[in-house]
């Protein structure tokens, strides 16, 4: 049994390891041990004060297995309430530029790259990491859509609409095309180092990035193929992405050119079909039907996954592995939604 919780300071250990295997690109979940303790540190601090509306706090998660002893952590996932203010959120924009000449009776459209600068800008999950070893048994998926389930019961204290920034492509030596062919001209560093550095501090990305549009046919063939393409590890998230609502917001990183998705909080998939409902039984045997995320209410957030057998009114049945994952009694409320809704269909 795995569930999902909090991130607490003891797991900095655990999130070091895990985040020594994730390879370069996943800038919210540092190799850095002191950037690391200070994202642990300021998720507890967050998590510590509920905020009335969003101002930019993080929220981390960690997956843990139950099953082994002692309890491993296998897995993490983040979500920053709104990004924006004095660290901006920086994209490119997917726009189209037209060139005509009556002349000679050319009429083109050409695609262009325009930075995006946002300060006021939308929620935005992230730090999605699972150990190799726990990718099975529809474990990333819980790890990616737990998110959702959290924003379900505190809808106040995120942004209306929700991004996600996916890792792009990377060859085999962890270095990025599209890097290769644009950034590294104007940083001078390579695709690592600045992954590294726009953790630390993202004024450098303002100072150095041209601000004017970059048009997309100038760019070498291999850097154009994976615009807006994402790393092979990151397809499968991709799809549960697109399952949950989100869409292409036509906008990529300005560091690999991996693609953004978007949807509006209250349209996600999760958000929109989870309810609360009060435990009436804790039972001993399986309970058939659909597997279900099921979340607890209170502060002290916990997830699994497991059967739900519903009685009257808002009332359910849950197992007893299930109960004591959550920590959970007879009388006590969740939240709970399908994990995969259309497999019951």
């Amino acid at each position: 049994m795995v569930v999902i919780r909090p991130v607490a300071m003891a797991d900095v250990d655990a999130l070091a390891e895990l985040a020594s295997l994730a390879g370069v690109g996943l800038t919210t979940l540092p190799k850095d041990r002191g950037l690391l303790t200070k994202r642990i540190r300021r998720s507890v601090e967050s998590l510590g004060a509920f905020a009335e509306r969003p101002g930019g706090e993080s929220y981390l998660f960690v997956m843990e297995d139950l099953g082994v002893s002692p309890a491993k952590v296998v897995g993490a996932c983040g979500i920053t309430s709104k990004v924006g203010g004095f660290q901006p959120f920086y994209a490119y924009h997917i726009e189209t530029s037209l060139f005509e000449s009556k002349v000679i009776n050319v009429r083109k459209e050409v695609p262009i790259l325009k930075l995006v600068e946002e300060h006021d800008g939308p929620c935005e999950i992230g730090s999605l990491f699972l150990h190799p070893d726990w990718r099975k048994d529809r474990n990333g998926k819980m790890l990616q859509l737990v998110r959702f389930l959290f924003i379900a019961e505190h809808a106040e204290m995120f942004e209306s609409q929700v991004v996600s920034e996916i890792r792009g492509v990377l060859d085999e030596h962890g270095h990025s095309p599209f890097w290769n062919a644009l950034g590294q001209h104007f940083f001078d560093i390579d695709f690592a180092e600045a992954d590294r550095l726009s953790i630390v501090n993202k004024k450098f990305i303002a100072d150095l990035m041209p601000d004017h549009p970059i048009y997309i046919p100038l760019l070498p063939p291999e850097a154009q193929a994976v615009i807006g393409k994402p790393h092979k590890e990151s397809e499968r998230a991709v799809k549960n992405l697109e399952g949950e609502g989100f869409k292409f917001a036509n906008m990529v990183d300005i560091f690999d050119a991996g693609p953004v998705m978007s949807c509006a909080r209250d349209e996600i998939r999760t958000v929109k079909q989870s309810r609360r409902a009060t435990i009436s039984a804790i039972v001993d045997h399986e309970i058939p039907g659909p597997t279900y995320m099921i979340g607890t209410t209170p502060t002290q957030f916990r997830a699994a996954r497991g059967g739900v057998e519903k009685k009257d009114g808002d009332g359910i049945r849950i197992t007893a592995e299930t109960a004591a994952a959550l920590k959970i009694q007879v009388g006590e409320p969740v939240r709970i939604v399908e994990l995969c809704p259309s497999d019951a269909k």
